[in-house]
């Protein structure tokens, strides 16, 4: 299991020393970008992914909840992604945006809201490396964990062929508890935020996980 903790429960104010506090412990780290359109939130951009990539050195987990990812991917590259997602909900062509993100050397990942059929996925299964089942719905941190999550990722599980190299992430009220549930369900990357950074030990919110 691989923990991705989501920047977006950080101290803002001491962010580079929340993600030292755990960036030895986990493999990826969740960058939340909010638009204010897509979703009823404003979260952070380029500029502040830009200055904490020196900080930490494994993957940036980039979810982008915006409208328009496509005009976007070439700035999020420079910036330091290394996976961007997108979401099948935004206004742009899915093919295209898959596209553009493995032209610039990146790994593309696909997300879906709550409400949204996880059979919709079906025609980018075989093009992406990473599916983010969202299990709340996107804008703000601290949701409880909707269980409508667990039937998507089993059915991904399911039909994972061989031909098909995404990994399977699930985001939004993830704690030790709502995490062995995803687990069990076939998940391979938990997106935990307020869980482990409001923790008295990080570490040991991490090692649960796990």
């Amino acid at each position: 299991m691989k923990i991705s903790p989501s920047i977006l429960a950080c101290d803002f104010a001491r962010l580079k020393e929340d993600i030292d506090t755990i960036k030895t412990e986990v493999e990826y780290l969740h960058i939340d970008v909010m638009d204010g359109s897509f979703v009823p939130n404003i979260s952070f951009g380029i500029p502040v992914i830009s200055s904490i990539r020196p900080h930490f050195n494994n993957v940036f987990d980039t979810h982008l909840m915006i409208d328009h990812p496509l005009k976007y991917i070439e700035k999020f590259k420079e910036a330091g992604a290394d996976i961007i997602t997108f979401h099948l909900e935004s206004l742009d062509n899915p093919f295209e945006v898959i596209d553009k993100i493995h032209s610039v050397g990146l790994k593309a990942g696909i997300s879906i809201k709550p409400k949204t059929p996880v059979e919709e996925l079906v025609p980018f299964l075989d093009k992406v490396e990473l599916v983010l089942v969202m299990s709340v719905e996107p804008g703000f941190g601290g949701q409880k964990f909707d269980q409508v999550a667990l039937a998507k990722i089993a059915w991904l599980k399911a039909n994972r062929k061989s031909n098909h190299k995404y990994e399977i992430e699930v985001d939004g009220g993830i704690n030790e508890k709502t995490g062995k549930l995803c687990k069990e369900s076939g998940c391979d990357v938990l997106v935990s935020g307020s869980y482990i950074f409001n923790a008295k030990s990080r570490k040991e919110a991490i090692n649960s996980l796990k």
